[in-house]
């Protein structure tokens, strides 16, 4: 079976790649399809996470296991496409240099035949330019806003006089 994916750059440009892959192809192949239809060099570590619905990161699965207990981690060379994926869980989140924190939304769009004399993995689709730098993540749940601490403490960052602070301590 061929597992046919979109892959999502986490940025406010709509940037995307559709990939087809083997279901029995392991999720280090699933890294290379992805890192060489994004221009990466793929040097940098890696790693999928399941996801639910709501997009929310659960178990990792890593390209190396760095844990301290060996064999505490699941890694991408051992760990089959078709096992992670499947109809009813559709959706990973892969991150790419946790230097520069790549982040993809990766969705199982469709489940197909395998073609004759096609080549897997297949970039079937590209949109959109990839930036020169990763976009910033933006660590806030939806409907939260940037001053729900201020408003709770009844703060107002502009008035200094009331923040309990000496400004010019050093």
């Amino acid at each position: 079976m061929i597992y046919r994916f979109r892959v999502i750059l986490d940025t406010h440009e709509d940037v995307f790649r559709d990939i087809e892959i083997e279901a029995s192809d392991t999720l280090e192949d699933f890294h290379n399809a992805i890192t060489q239809a994004f221009g990466f060099g793929g040097q940098e570590m890696a790693s999928f996470y399941t996801s639910n619905d709501a997009w929310e990161q659960n178990e990792e699965i890593a390209l190396f296991d760095m844990s301290e207990e060996p064999g505490a981690l699941r890694v991408m060379n051992e760990t089959l496409i078709e096992d992670v994926v499947s109809e009813e869980e559709t959706k990973m989140i892969y991150i790419y240099d946790f230097l520069s924190m790549w982040t993809f939304l990766v969705e199982l769009a469709a489940i197909a035949e395998a073609e004759a004399g096609m080549i897997y993995p297949n970039l079937m689709f590209a949109h959109g330019e990839i930036p020169e730098e990763a976009p910033e993540a933006e660590f806030l749940a939806e409907g939260d806003e940037d001053d729900d601490f201020d408003e709770e403490y009844d703060l107002d960052p502009e008035d200094y006089d009331n923040l309990d602070f000496d400004e010019n301590w050093n």
